[in-house]
């Protein structure tokens, strides 16, 4: 068999195609290549993320591919994971622009070779294992770069150094908003959280409804909890507005405000962009809430509170999670 001394992007691969390629062990999710040094030459992320406008009612934790970013579990499938070994290996790719080879398992071992990948951000969350059991997990969020669309292995370390560079300057990322944090304890003691055991239970479940149910659920929970007219925007032309929404006359303080909010039935963490587009999208009238199944930095948390900027509410998973557990809609009926 001949030695590929390429990728190219969408095109299939085998696994031993790509372990022979890069020089890799044969199994494994993370798949290092070191020098004499053990300095690392080049890492395989193979996955068998699938895009999130798909229901995922076999595994709500599976990887995920949303838009142009990959949400990565990282390697252990039971009890506590730790940032050792492999996994701890990806954290080098922040200071140093090393090759992260990206491909999604397409069954039968063979893998879409998807492009270059570029570390965003990691962070620990709480999540059931495969035997039900509470753990803590570590998350991967990668960029996907399709482009260049053919890959030569011998100048992977060349283009991934430009193609980082590249979008750094366009995407800054600076501690804080690499860092993935709990939202301010106000905000916790206002959701009245359930304990761990429940709020992942729901938000389980709320990784499964797919987009379009989503947004019919979030306009259902809007309406026990005192708003009128709520309206799910068209898919089309929306803006980054997903809901608009009124008051209730009953509220003497706020009544008739009418509030917009964007939805993200998310894996990886909203970002300070996010915030920032979703104000840009507000009419100027209206309130925003930008609501997630998954987390925010602390760098989107500080944009949406700026002191010189209209304040944006935040609703993360846990307190998502605490707001259905109150509520009487059930999520099973939009499964």
């Amino acid at each position: 068999m001949s030695v590929l001394q390429d990728f190219r992007v969408g095109q299939l691969y085998t696994n031993d195609q790509i372990r022979f390629a890069l020089g890799l062990e044969n199994l494994g999710g993370i798949r290092p290549s070191v020098d004499a040094l053990k300095n690392l030459r080049h890492v395989a992320i193979l996955t068998v993320a699938e895009e999130a406008g798909r229901n995922r009612s076999e595994n709500p934790y599976s990887d995920r591919i949303e838009g142009d970013v990959l949400t990565y579990t990282a390697q252990g499938r039971e009890g506590d994971q730790h940032l050792t070994s492999r996994n701890k290996r990806l954290l080098e790719q922040y200071s140093t622009p090393v090759p992260f080879f990206g491909f999604v398992n397409m069954g039968k071992q063979t893998y879409r070779f998807l492009g270059l990948l570029e570390l965003l951000r990691h962070s620990q969350e709480t999540q059931f294992d495969r035997r039900g059991a509470m753990r803590k997990v570590w998350l991967f969020e990668f960029r996907i770069h399709s482009t260049p669309e053919v890959v030569p292995i011998a100048e992977a370390a060349s283009i991934s150094a430009s193609l980082l560079s590249e979008s750094r300057k366009q995407n800054p990322l600076n501690e804080l908003e690499r860092e993935v944090t709990d939202l301010p304890a106000e905000a916790k003691e206002a959701a009245l959280a359930p304990s761990p055991l429940q709020a992942e239970s729901v938000r389980g479940q709320l990784m499964q409804i797919t987009p379009v149910k989503f947004e019919h659920f979030i306009k259902a929970l809007m309406e026990v909890n005192g708003f009128t007219k709520v309206s799910v925007t068209p898919a089309s032309g929306d803006g980054g507005i997903d809901v608009n929404a009124y008051v209730e006359e009953a509220n003497d303080f706020f009544a008739g405000s009418h509030v917009q909010a964007q939805l993200k039935r998310w894996r990886h963490a909203v970002g300070s962009p996010d915030i920032n587009n979703f104000r840009g999208a507000l009419s100027t009238t209206a309130k925003g809430v930008f609501i997630t199944t998954s987390h925010y930095s602390r760098a989107a948390i500080l944009e949406a509170r700026h002191e010189y900027k209209p304040c944006i509410t935040l609703i993360d998973g846990t307190r998502l999670s605490a707001i259905v557990l109150r509520s009487s809609v059930k999520v099973d009926a939009f499964l």
